[in-house]
């Protein structure tokens, strides 16, 4: 079995769209998305649309959470963004439609475990970390500089975890390191090692942030993670989001740069 997973998509719905004509081309079995599908983005209607439409499952990740709940520890941009994105979703006519929307992001669940591989394992998805699944974040430098903080988590790991939320991707594992995609080799294939624990960081198709502004995703099938970038027209995404007073203009320039 193969597994593309998604996250944090916020609200880029023309990068979105990219990554599943991509996995269109793949033999993929099922996708899921590990959260963030809002925030940050100007299509954020749209990108709820097809997440429920392509994905097998979805979580939670905090910008969902904030949109329906209430943000909280976000920075000025971030809030300003959940709070439209919010009226968004209050401003559609259709009442059937607005309650399907909020229905689904009221339901998504903040983890899975499941046979993600078809090979009888389960791996835990979760939209931030295994400890704290909505807002704790794992950093790469993290492998170095907070090894306690990585043996805490991989605690709460048996054997493989999915992450998004610093949409930075790569490999943790516990001994601890950190292997980016670029570290991986010539191929950005990682091959799970048996008795050694890992936890993958998907990356992120909407807004990375590794300095490179291609969408990333990943592939998971057995014994091995994928990562994979597709291309997409980042200015017109960009030009979106400065069109939207409510939406940061730095929210737009970033993505050139990935960061």
């Amino acid at each position: 079995m193969r597994t593309a997973v998604l996250s944090d998509i916020h609200g880029n719905a023309v990068a979105l769209k990219a990554v599943l004509a991509d996995i269109e081309n793949r033999e993929i079995d099922q996708i899921v998305c590990l959260g963030d599908i809002i925030g940050y983005g100007p299509d954020p209607l749209e990108c709820v649309d097809l997440v429920q439409e392509k994905c097998d499952w979805a979580l939670m990740g905090n910008h969902d959470f904030a949109v329906v709940y209430e943000p909280t520890n976000f920075n000025a941009p971030a809030e300003s963004a959940a709070y439209w994105t919010r009226e968004q979703f209050e401003a559609e006519p259709d009442e059937s439609i607005r309650a399907r929307r909020f229905d689904f992001l009221g339901s998504l669940r903040v983890r899975a475990v499941e046979d993600l591989m078809g090979d009888g394992s389960t791996i835990l998805s979760v939209h931030a970390s295994p400890r704290r699944p909505i807002n704790e974040y794992i950093f790469p430098e993290d492998a170095s500089d907070a090894p306690d903080k990585l043996e805490a988590i991989f605690d709460r790991v048996e054997s493989i975890a999915l992450v998004g939320h610093t949409h930075q991707p790569g490999v943790f594992s516990n001994e601890p390191d950190f292997y980016p995609p670029s570290e991986i080799g010539s191929e950005p294939v990682f091959k799970f090692i048996e008795d050694e624990k890992a936890i993958v960081n998907v990356g992120s198709v909407g807004q990375p942030r590794d300095h490179d502004p291609r969408a990333c995703y990943a592939v998971i099938s057995p014994g091995q993670v994928e990562f994979v970038r597709v291309e997409y027209d980042v200015k017109q995404t960009a030009d979106k989001i400065k069109a939207i007073p409510q939406l940061h203009d730095w929210l737009g320039d970033r993505l050139f740069e990935g960061r």
